[in-house]
């Protein structure tokens, strides 16, 4: 299961640079059932490997906007630092369901401008390339904090705010994510919140994943492959809204457990 999982995540990736926390942690919690710290460490890891993989199919065909992706670095890595920080600062487990839900909700809101034409603005990067840095900021907290965020949110930035290709944007938005991940896997790497067994089992299933996604990219329609990216991040959104959901539910349901059952005895 865990291999099957690494391999679609992978081919999501590779198709549309999607994926590496936004399906990576709500699987590791839901379906393989590990805890939070170590579902968001795990997804560092993986993600950046997946990315190390799927760069060089687009560093070929030469879909990256070195600016761009400069620029959004300069914003991304103090945001991933502060991300970071507040991940073990503010005990994970317990604010995790609402960072999920809020990433949740703004990938939704962000993705759904791409059926939106009237919203979109495809020369405002290149006419205030200077505000990049700072869009990139609260896309770096959010992926310290939960491992989301760089892939989706940097694709949906980038998709309906410049003047690149979908290829372009893909590849750009790759590398972006891999110097979050590479810095991200370290600091996790150092706090111990990876579960090595799981990782080698959806870099299994991803390694293939990716190479088949990379492959079947170029092969897309650059209309068709904007619209799945935008649907795949809409869906991803759900996704995290609902799982965080979900968690927050089933906490409120244990804490008022033992309140019922001591109310019990008092009441004879």
């Amino acid at each position: 299961m865990n291999a099957l999982i690494g391999f679609l995540i992978a081919l999501a990736i590779g198709l549309t640079g999607i994926g590496g926390g936004s399906f990576t942690v709500p699987a590791l919690v839901l379906i393989v059932g590990l805890p939070a710290s170590a579902s968001v460490g795990t997804a560092f890891v993986y993600a950046g490997v997946m990315r190390l993989i799927a760069s060089p199919f687009y560093l070929g065909g030469k879909h990256i906007h070195w600016r761009y992706l400069w620029l959004l670095i300069q914003g991304a890595v103090p945001g991933l630092l502060i991300g970071t920080y507040l991940l073990r600062k503010l005990s994970g487990p317990s604010n995790m369901p609402v960072v999920v839900i809020l990433l949740g909700l703004l990938l939704t809101a962000s993705s759904s401008v791409t059926f939106l034409p009237w919203v979109q603005n495809q020369n405002f990067a290149r006419k205030n390339s200077s505000w990049l840095p700072w869009l990139a900021l609260p896309i770096g907290i959010e992926s310290g904090f939960s491992s989301a965020g760089a892939g989706a949110l940097g694709t949906v930035l980038l998709l309906n705010y410049s003047e690149m290709s979908p290829p372009e944007v893909v590849g750009t938005d790759l590398l972006f994510g891999l110097v979050l991940a590479v810095i991200g896997s370290a600091f996790q790497w150092k706090f111990g919140a990876i579960d090595g067994h799981v990782l080698t089992q959806l870099l299994a299933g991803g390694i293939p994943g990716v190479v088949i996604g990379c492959i079947f990219a170029r092969r897309v329609p650059k209309r068709s492959l904007k619209l799945v990216i935008a649907v795949i991040a809409i869906f991803a959104g759900l996704q995290l809204v609902w799982s965080g959901s979900r968690t927050m539910i089933a906490k409120r349901t244990r804490s008022t457990v033992p309140s019922s059952v001591e109310a019990a005895p008092k009441a004879k």
